[in-house]
């Protein structure tokens, strides 16, 4: 008998929602569960799998039935059915059981499609079209590459081509995919419209080997009789300026595009329409369109109803065919590049030297949309920036040359006209606007935010504004910086630096569903190893980004950041259950580890043959040659480098001895004992190497700063005997530097955690609430609405650096308000088990921390008002929870009114020393007490 009240939603694929054009051959279901009752599990579920949903809600013909499976996992359930299909839709629908035997009703149904998964399926040709000669950029100097805003000359910018297909339809239609993809980035039109939503596809990948293509359905784009397909190209990140030195065609110099149209008719009759020597080209109004230089349309040079059936393209050129290999061919996984936000302008301002600058009040990625009237031929260049300087004038701060971000639009006069760029995008706040006719009105103008489009999973406020703010800036830098990658900074790198995701993934995971975007660019990174081992410092690893990697450091990895192979695959584990995401990159992780093992055993310090025995076995465990980023930025350090230099020997054999630690934990889950032992050992013997050589009997280390003790105290490299002596030398360096942090990016993750951990909770809070430079609300108080790539991007004079004001990484703070401040911490990955652990002693009046786990909503919620104490929890169906109320008596708390002992949904409570302890099943509770 189903039971109304026991519901089953959210169904995801491959934590996708009903995705097209999925070429996972063996794929997974997740789905949540809802009932109004308290402390629901699941026991068993049934899925149906079909390739019409009327076979599916009849229950007939399936190509998969699970049966009932007697299971409480409702998380990356595994398809069992037959062999998936090309092009294929597939139907699929979930019922459950919960653990009293009552039956749910059916979901709903969702589905999901295939795409081209043999290479046989691909009938489309590469094509190029006329492209005008392009210089390519000669490899810089690092001196070069860092020089301020150096002039650009616009020769080597490839103008964006037209090209287009007429085909004729006899008949009518049943279905209608495009599938798509291209070197550099393209728009499609189909009888003049836009297809899709997508921006900047096909997105960055490592092209050579990695290049994805799109599936669109666009059966109400094409009709019956003639039709026409359209296309633009630009350069994109595969021919464009990327990078740190801003060089271009990193991957080819040559624009050129690959689709196929598949129609199938009424009649079940097939026809496919494809790239190939009878598409043509022309020229387009967009003179060029680079993401970092900017765009430049002229637009008495446009073509009307170029993408129409009736267009005459009697003088456009015939396109080239070219010969690439298409297995590097991937379908598009994970959330697109979208217009995510639209933001109005603040104030339009007049700046002490007399220009016009547009404020939208929030630094963002993304472009503006303007609409104007005026001449034809009136030039409008429109410059973007993330911050005026310290006499509120415009100020481009972006270190390195080809980074003008600078659109420019040419009038065609007459009509009322809009622009809006469509290949590029810029980091920015402020736009200065020069040449526009007439007065600049902030309804001229609308700011379009872009972003990789995932779901927001996590929220987090309490009664003190300046850290909502700080929330808020940290998730402002999460949208600006995971556009297709995760990027280090939007408008001067672009970069997918490994070191600052690594320390950011936990906090990211909170605030949106990075699960399956993390998991392509992973995809990246694998791909990118080299066959000695190492990781590099970041993916796509493009040319431009390995010069400047062996020009700093004569190699392509440092501590930190290739451990990202083997820190980012374990919190998504932890984030989200999935083990296959350890599977998957277990080998890379073994790889990197032998690598840097043998880098340990094989590169020796100068002073090596002047130690003794002991000493030169310790080395071996050690790693403590060549450069490392070391504990990067951290505030006291004159330079980055020299951040680097103090820091380097402490913080490379730190994260060899985590990255082994957590190795040795992913192979006893993936079943390798023998592996987990091993690495268990190799940490034990680093752990020993570490304290013997570093840390003296006074606890004090060899790198006397912040960043390294709080490593060695969270990957548990300090013998038990020295360890209040070394959490003490943490707390003396906090409380000389006036209880202001003095941490970079690989140490700031764990700084508070360290301090809460060893009892210093006091001390964690004065960092958090701090508000002299360096910390996170000297930042907010500064104005900021993202977070900065230094601590002193602005410094306590006003002066105002060329560095970057929208860096995540130490925004990574985020991670600790939602489970310390917050309370909502996991006891089990996923969030199957919960914790719910009010701070009830952090100075706040409230806090309330809500995540959307795979298991459906959790919430911690909590007020004091005197001394009244109230926790609000939302445990979600097929979970369990364990709340303590903090300094409660058990005799004294009340749930929903009703004293504690009387309330009936309870698994156990207890009194504590610390309060009490309640063990929850699923449900919404308020917990109400007086404080002790």
């Amino acid at each position: 008998m189903a039971l109304e009240d026991l519901e089953v939603g959210q169904l995801l694929f491959e934590s996708m929602v009903n995705p097209v054009g999925i070429d996972i051959l063996v794929p997974r279901f997740s789905w949540q569960l809802k009932s109004v009752r308290r402390g629901v599990l699941q026991a068993a579920y049934r899925i149906m799998v079909a390739d019409t949903e009327e076979k599916l809600l009849q229950g007939t013909g399936l190509i998969w039935d699970s049966g009932k499976v007697q299971s409480d996992e409702s998380v990356f359930c595994v398809y069992e059915g037959e062999q998936l299909t090309s092009r294929k839709r597939y139907y699929w629908r979930v019922k459950v059981w919960d653990q009293t035997g009552a039956e749910s009703v059916w979901s709903m149904v969702a589905y999901w499609e295939m795409g081209l998964m043999q290479r046989e399926d691909w009938k489309a040709l590469w094509i190029e079209p006329k492209q005008e000669p392009v210089v390519e950029d000669s490899i810089l100097s690092l001196r070069e590459a860092l020089q301020y805003n150096e002039p650009t000359d616009t020769s080597i910018l490839h103008p964006c081509p037209l090209l287009r297909k007429s085909f004729f339809i006899p008949s009518n239609l049943r279905k209608a995919r495009l599938y798509a993809t291209a070197h550099g980035t393209y728009v499609f039109q189909i009888n003049g419209q836009k297809v899709g939503n997508q921006e900047l596809a096909p997105e960055f990948t490592s092209y050579d080997r990695y290049l994805q293509y799109q599936t669109y359905e666009v059966t109400d784009l094409v009709k019956k009789g003639a039709n026409a397909l359209g296309a633009i190209l630009s350069d994109g990140w595969y021919a464009g300026r990327i990078g740190l030195s801003g060089n271009s065609c990193q991957y080819g110099d040559r624009l050129g595009l690959l689709f196929q149209l598949e129609l199938e008719y009424e009649d079940g009759i097939q026809e496919i329409i494809v790239s190939d020597s009878h598409v043509k080209s022309s020229f387009s109004h967009i003179l060029y369109s680079d993401q970092f230089i900017g765009e430049k349309v002229d637009a008495r040079l446009m073509k009307d109803g170029w993408a129409l059936p009736d267009y005459d393209d009697s003088s456009w050129d015939h396109v080239d065919v070219a010969h690439f290999d298409i297995s590097n061919l991937v379908a598009h996984y994970g959330e697109p590049v979208r217009v995510v936000e639209k933001l109005p302008v603040v104030q339009v301002i007049t700046t002490p030297k007399g220009e016009t600058v547009v404020d939208f009040g929030q630094v963002m990625a993304g472009r503006v949309s303007m609409s104007v009237t005026g001449p034809a031929g009136t030039e409008i260049i429109l410059e973007h920036t993330e911050v005026l300087d310290e006499q509120g004038n415009f100020l481009n701060n972006i270190m390195g040359r080809h980074k003008d971000q600078k659109d420019i639009y040419i009038l065609r006069g007459g009509e009322p006209e809009s622009f809006e760029p469509s290949f590029t995008f810029h980091g920015f706040r402020y736009v200065k606007v020069t040449g526009y006719p007439g007065i600049v009105l902030p309804e001229h103008f609308t700011a379009i935010v872009l972003s990789s489009d995932m779901r927001y999973t996590g929220s987090f406020e309490c009664s003190d504004e300046r850290i909502n703010r700080l929330q808020q800036n940290i998730v402002w830098s999460q949208k600006s910086n995971m556009l297709s990658i995760p990027m280090d900074c939007p408008q001067r790198e672009r970069a997918g630096w490994s070191g600052d995701i690594q320390v950011f993934v936990p906090t990211a995971a909170f605030n949106m569903d990075v699960h399956v975007f993390l998991t392509r660019w992973l995809g990246n990174l694998a791909l990118e190893q080299l066959p000695n081992g190492e990781i590099p410092n970041g993916a796509p690893y493009h040319k431009s980004f390995r010069y400047i990697d062996h020009t700093l450091m004569g190699k392509d990895s440092s501590a930190g950041w290739g451990d990202a192979i083997i820190i980012v695959p374990w919190a998504l584990f932890q984030a989200y259950g999935d083990i296959q995401v350890l599977e998957e990159f277990y080998d890379s992780m073994v790889r990197w580890i032998s690598y840097v093992r043998r880098t340990a055993e094989d590169e020796m310090p100068d002073n090596y043959e002047q130690m003794d025995d002991e000493q030169k076995e310790r080395q071996k465990y050690l790693w403590n040659t060549g450069y490392h980023f070391g504990d990067w930025l951290f505030p006291s350090a004159a330079t980055p480098t020299e951040s680097a230099m103090m820091t380097k020997e402490v913080v490379s054999t730190s994260f060899f001895a985590y990255s082994t630690l957590l190795l040795s934990k992913i192979a006893a889950i993936l079943g390798r004992h023998s592996d987990a032992e091993e690495y268990s050992v190799l940490n034990g013997h680093i752990r020993n190497a570490f304290s013997e050589e570093y840390l003296n009997d006074e606890g004090m280390l060899t790198a006397h700063y912040q960043g390294a003790y709080v490593l060695a105290l969270q990957f548990e490299l300090v013998p038990e005997e020295v360890r209040s002596k070394v959490v003490d030398q943490l707390v003396g360096l906090i409380e000389v530097n006036g209880y202001r942090l003095d941490t970079g990016f690989v140490s700031v993750p764990f700084l508070l955690d360290v301090l809460c951990k060893y009892g210093k909770r006091e001390i964690a809070y004065k960092l958090l609430f701090q508000t002299e430079c360096p910390s996170w609300l000297y930042e907010v108080e500064r104005g900021a609405t993202t977070i900065w790539e230094s601590w002193s991007a602005i410094q306590p004079d006003g002066k105002v650096s060329s560095m970057s004001f929208n860096h995540y990484a130490f925004g990574c703070v985020g991670d600790w308000l939602y489970r310390e401040i917050g309370g909502l911490q996991k006891e089990q990955v996923s969030y199957k088990k919960i914790n719910i652990q009010p701070a009830v002693d952090c100075g706040l009046s409230y806090a309330s921390a809500k995540y959307e786990s795979r298991y459906g909503t959790i919430v911690s919620g909590w007020s004091k008002q005197g001394r009244q104490f109230t926790v609000e929890v939302i445990i979600p169906t097929n979970t369990t929870g364990t709340v303590m109320l903090p300094n409660a008596n058990l005799e004294n708390v009340k749930e929903s009114g009703s004293p504690l002992r009387e309330t009936l949904g309870f698994i156990s409570f207890q009194q504590m020393d610390l309060g009490v302890s309640v063990l929850l099943g699923s449900g919404n509770y308020r917990f109400t007490y007086s404080l002790e």
